[in-house]
């Protein structure tokens, strides 16, 4: 039985929380990393930005250090998405999806890979990497330009510092997961069951359609972990049935939001979290757009997006989208001031 119905306006404010967006945490960057889900990395900079907003006093070194002390993994995971999560969490979600992204990779090929092949190309990258890294340069020379872009879903592979950090931003240095990280230790009923509590503890109550959206895996492969998992339900506005995980934060509707900076891809404006209204569909088109695959920089004002930033010549520049009181534009150049100081 539905516990009730949420509205928008309550969803907004629940992953809002559960963001760490409503009040800075003061936690390890691992336990922040599990408590929202990860975060998207596909441009090194956006992770350490999206950690700022949400964690007290984190300094760039902190996130630079955390990576090179293997405490926080980059590796491509959920959707075939560079991601940055915790190094406890890493094998569990690359378990839980490596199957979907497999398929997805092997169907989307224009020419015909079979399994073996692939297998084939692993073994060969393993033997070539023993306990060492390298770039992704070396394994297209290694292996060809086609089957180096799928080997890391035969060979679990990790992004390795100094790539894909602050300092050298293009994540193009890779090590073989069981050296970096350790052999898996993670049965694979139990990492697809921790995959759906990542989720819904980062960004629920939620659809099935919105878990799928966002991990990549089809309804049919989830269905059987939910039926596993002791859930509450609650119903949206439209009738839709929400999951969640027992005691995960519902702050009231009313709860005051701060103005907040988010980078590139973060994953509070894709598709799977629209319900929350935290990007208003008429901005969507103007955030994801072919033209600038890298998507734009936002703030919010109370929970939604009210506009665009970059930072430029030392300092954050608005792009505001609506209009800001003058109260609101206080707030925002003081956390554009905050902002521009990690920058530099």
């Amino acid at each position: 039985m539905a516990e009730g119905v949420l509205t928008q306006r309550a969803l907004n404010r629940a992953l809002l929380a559960r963001q760490l967006l409503l009040e800075r945490a003061s936690l390890s960057l691992p336990a922040a990393l599990e408590a929202i889900g990860g975060v998207q990395a596909q441009y090194a900079p956006s992770m350490y930005v999206g950690l700022w907003s949400r964690l007290a006093g984190l300094g760039r070194p902190a996130l630079t250090a955390a990576l090179e002390e293997r405490a926080v993994i980059q590796a491509t995971l959920m959707r075939s998405t560079i991601h940055l999560v915790s190094r406890a969490d890493f094998w569990p979600l690359a378990l839980a999806t490596r199957a979907a992204r497999r398929a997805q990779w092997l169907r989307s090929r224009p020419e015909p890979v079979t399994d073996a092949a692939m297998a084939e190309a692993a073994s060969t990258l393993r033997a070539a990497l023993g306990d060492g890294s390298l770039r992704r340069r070396d394994v297209e020379a290694l292996l060809g330009k086609a089957r180096a872009q799928g080997v890391g879903l035969w060979l679990d592979l990790v992004r390795v510092p100094p790539g894909g950090t602050w300092e050298r931003r293009r994540a193009d240095l890779y090590a073989a997961a069981q050296h970096w990280v350790g052999p898996p230790g993670v049965e694979p009923a139990r990492a697809e069951e921790l995959l759906v509590r990542r989720y819904l503890g980062g960004f629920g109550p939620a659809t099935r359609a919105d878990l799928a959206s966002w991990s990549g895996l089809a309804p049919t492969t989830l269905a059987p972990v939910l039926e596993r998992l002791e859930l509450r339900t609650f119903r949206g506005a439209d009738g839709a049935e929400l999951l969640d995980l027992p005691e995960a934060p519902l702050p009231e509707p009313g709860t005051p939001a701060p103005v907040r900076f988010l980078p590139t891809w973060d994953a509070t404006l894709l598709v799977h979290a629209r319900r929350t209204g935290l990007l208003p569909e008429e901005h969507r088109p103007r955030i994801f757009r072919a033209r600038n695959p890298h998507s734009v920089a936002v703030f919010l004002v109370d929970g939604v997006v009210a506009g665009g930033w970059r930072h430029e010549d030392g300092a954050v520049r608005l792009d505001p989208f609506v209009a800001l009181d003058r109260a609101t534009r206080r707030a925002l150049a003081d956390e554009a001031e905050r902002l521009a100081a990690f920058h530099g």
